[in-house]
């Protein structure tokens, strides 16, 4: 019989414990963007701010296509699979070592990821050269932007307190390494019907993976920056 239990818990269960961890060297695909002495509320920042840029290239922008086709890109890249691995291993860690008090922060967190990734899968459909492009990536942000602050301002800090017991020493630091290494391996367009719950989510993803990354091959993105095709098509 089908288990999700047995396919995400130990993803999930490994962002838990320290560990040594051995990276060779890989294609920019399989590269981990995290650094590796990061705590995972750095290594989560660091993606917010990315973001940012990217969004700032596209409605800086407006009327050069084929720049804002491979920032398009980029930035669904990067923000489904960043939705992706907080789902998977930031929110249950908030459940585990902030109690109550962080469940309920994750259950609003995944309420608001999920009205992102919707807009999401609009967005990464539409034609960069239609009129309604850059309106609908602003109306992404405007939800995103107050995402990021309620983060960064509330959950992230309280996730640190609760890491920074001597019994939890490394924890951080552990959830950042996998959190970077999670995010190469989960689909990079949104698909909100996957949920947020990782027993449901861990599955379908790995079904939705695969054909997202085929696909990114032949999509355009940006010179010079980490992603599965940074061409100069």
């Amino acid at each position: 019989m089908f288990a999700p239990r047995a396919i995400v818990s130990p993803l999930t269960r490994a962002a838990f414990r320290p560990q040594t961890i051995r990276v060779a060297a890989r294609p920019a695909y399989f590269r981990i963007q995290a650094a590796f002495n990061s705590t995972i509320s750095e290594a989560i920042t660091h993606d917010h701010r990315e973001l940012k840029t990217y969004y700032n290239e596209i409605v800086d922008n407006p009327d050069d296509i084929d720049h804002i086709t491979r920032y398009g890109n980029q930035f669904t890249w990067e923000l489904a699979r960043h939705s992706v691995a907080e789902e998977l291993l930031v929110y249950p860690a908030m459940e585990k070592y902030m109690g109550e008090k962080g469940k309920q922060h994750a259950e609003s967190d995944r309420k608001q990821h999920h009205e992102v990734k919707i807009l999401l899968k609009e967005f990464q459909n539409m034609d960069p050269a239609s009129s309604t492009y850059i309106p609908k990536l602003k109306e992404i942000w405007s939800l995103l932007e107050r995402h990021i602050a309620e983060e960064e301002k509330d959950d992230l800090p309280a996730l640190e307190q609760a890491l920074s017991s001597e019994k939890n020493r490394g924890n951080s630091q552990s959830l950042a390494k996998n959190f970077a290494r999670t995010k190469a391996f989960v689909p990079s367009r949104s698909h909100p019907s996957a949920g947020e719950n990782p027993y449901f989510e861990g599955p379908m993803g790995m079904l939705a993976a695969p054909i997202d990354h085929i696909a990114d091959i032949f999509r355009k993105f940006p010179d010079g920056t980490i992603s599965p095709n940074p061409s100069k098509k």
